[in-house]
């Protein structure tokens, strides 16, 4: 696998003060959404133009959900288009934003080389054939354009996400408990919303499609420091809480 490329000249940077800021915005997630994922979006908007220019460009946000990623992508100069698969989670700020489409991610519905970016954070853990939703991410990617894809990884301290930490008992295990101990099912259902992906796997995927050059497969939230422990076995799938590949469509 190809080694982390360096990072360009820019404000954002893959540091501890970094790393523990989006920590602390994860233990929100559920009582505060507006601080846990405008977060995100901010850093992911300073994380994707480390590859490449936001302003003018043409990108699709696959899994786009409400709208906090929609707000920071085109703060920062880009032409935004979200697919997201359930009305629910497209129209939760309120209305459905424009250049917003309902479809799967596993049969995007759009021409091959469509987009100057294709996006996605967090989404690939919740479809059950994960890398046929890649495929049709490169695929929907131009020439030249880029492909950035990033998922929680099963076996890191948030894969089972609300049920989390009983999944390292089992994802069937850990949603029975957690049915038991709310009285309803987790949002996130494994089996149903939520399957179990590695790092393993990631790697194994970006090694073997030939579509587009990998230009980095590392964890996404890690200190720069600490990127090395991603390629070793075992180890990177419990220290990896979220795994990013960035690919260059051919």
């Amino acid at each position: 696998m190809p080694q982390p490329s360096a990072p360009q000249p820019s404000a954002w940077a893959p540091t501890l003060r970094r790393s523990v800021r989006l920590f602390r915005a994860f233990r929100v997630e559920q009582t505060q959404p507006d601080v846990f994922y405008g977060e995100l979006a901010d850093d992911a908007v300073g994380h994707v133009s480390q590859y490449a220019d936001l302003a003018g460009a043409r990108m699709l946000d696959v899994g786009g959900g409400p709208g906090y990623f929609r707000t920071a992508f085109e703060g920062a100069g880009a032409t935004y288009f979200a697919l997201d698969a359930d009305v629910g989670e497209l129209s939760g700020l309120g209305g459905i934003a424009p250049r917003t489409v309902l479809g799967s991610g596993m049969e995007l519905p759009f021409a091959d080389g469509t987009f100057d970016i294709c996006y996605s954070s967090n989404v690939l853990e919740h479809v059950s054939d994960p890398w046929r939703m890649a495929d049709e991410m490169v695929r929907v990617t131009r020439p030249g354009g880029l492909t950035f894809i990033s998922y929680t990884v099963w076996f890191g301290p948030w894969g089972g996400h609300e049920t989390s930490p009983w999944h390292y008992l089992g994802g069937r295990r850990a949603r029975r408990r957690y049915r038991r101990r709310h009285g309803h099912e987790p949002k996130n259902k494994f089996g149903e919303s939520l399957y179990a992906v590695t790092v393993r796997a990631g790697r194994e995927w970006a090694r073997a499609q030939t579509a587009a050059e990998v230009l980095d497969v590392i964890p996404r939230y890690n200190p720069a420091a600490t990127r090395w422990l991603s390629s070793v076995p075992v180890l990177r799938e419990i220290v990896t809480w979220n795994l990013v590949i960035v690919l260059r469509r051919r």
